[in-house]
């Protein structure tokens, strides 16, 4: 098999998930597409690697490997985003990602009407 065909697949699976990283607003398909972007680097690591290995003697299998590594890590990243993707959802009631944006970004809450009526009282009182 030629190294032109697993590097086009991952190249097509990564701009998949550069577009699902991009264009969609739901927090977990957002990181369904960046799994599907760690995989597409894990075939890439992988059919180097085998390409690699034919054309030199030695047999050290380090894409092989590196991919274990990058599964686990994704394994990790996936559990903990599902984790704050929940504990986000529970506490606002949504996981659209501008709605979290724009509530994070200073939008005070009702509080800050509740500041200026002490000051009000107080000129009530005094007069």
């Amino acid at each position: 098999m030629h190294l032109a065909y697993p590097a086009v697949l991952s190249a097509l699976l990564f701009c998949t998930g550069l577009y699902g990283v991009l264009a969609r607003r739901n927090a977990i398909l957002v990181l369904m597409s960046v799994e599907l972007m760690l995989n597409a680097v894990n075939l890439n690591l992988v059919a180097f690697d085998v390409w690699l290995s034919r054309t030199a003697e030695e047999t050290l299998h380090s894409g092989q490997a590196l991919t274990l590594f990058t599964i686990a890590i994704a394994a990790a990243e996936i559990g903990i985003g599902l984790a704050i993707v929940l504990a986000v959802y529970r506490n606002r009631g949504t996981s659209d990602i501008d709605r979290l944006r724009d509530t994070a970004e200073g939008h005070e809450p009702d509080h800050a009407d509740d500041s200026d009526a002490p000051a009000a009282e107080k000129a009530e009182a005094t007069a």
